[in-house]
């Protein structure tokens, strides 16, 4: 898929244009850029990975390896959020969603409905299909646009795309590759069963 340009996104008072961070996370599958100003996340850029770690075990650190001395608090946010994803699922639930600040997002469409059903809906460690997306937001003919919308979030993983698989079973298709997708399901598999292990008496 070809890189996406990102629109400037300007700010409501005034028109000035965002003043745009980047940081860079080394997560256990590789380094996911993160663009984002003091009003939201602008965008996840999620490594295309061809060999990824053996087996879904975070053994790899989560850390911001490059980023500005003063990072903006939905940036700040969104690191750690994704930082817990990978070593502590089981906390996500408790930290706050950073701000998003997308022109997808911004505007009323379907696109947005979905990906907002997505993120409250779908939860760790599940999965749905195309179709049960497009039912869950509303419109059960719309499977097709589903999977427009999967291919245009702005922010993978925290708006969770990689749950969304055909009515096969198949994994499908993915912004960051399939075995990408593959080892995020499995990931949320294996952590999904350790915290119900610990959990069962």
């Amino acid at each position: 898929m070809a890189s996406r340009l990102v629109p400037k996104v300007n700010s409501k008072q005034g028109g000035s244009p965002c003043k745009e961070k980047h940081v860079v996370l080394l997560s256990p599958v590789g380094k996911i850029k993160i663009s984002g100003c003091e009003t939201g996340v602008h965008e996840i850029k999620l490594p295309k990975m061809s060999v990824l770690p053996s087996g879904a075990e975070s053994s790899v650190a989560c850390e911001v390896c490059e980023g500005p001395e003063e990072m903006p608090q939905p940036l700040q946010q969104c690191t750690a959020w994704l930082r817990a994803y990978f070593c502590e699922p089981a906390t996500t639930g408790t930290l706050p969603l950073p701000a998003f600040h997308h022109p997808l997002l911004q505007r009323d469409s379907f696109t947005r409905q979905v990906l907002w059903t997505l993120l409250n809906d779908v939860k760790f460690g599940e999965a749905v299909s195309y179709k049960q997306l497009a039912d869950l937001a509303g419109n059960s003919r719309a499977a097709r646009a589903v999977g427009g919308a999967m291919r245009s979030n702005p922010i993978p993983i925290i708006i969770p795309c990689h749950r969304v698989i055909r009515s096969s079973g198949d994994s499908g298709n993915y912004g960051g590759g399939q075995q990408l997708k593959e080892w995020l399901l499995s990931h949320e598999r294996l952590q999904k069963e350790k915290v119900a292990g610990r959990c069962s008496p």
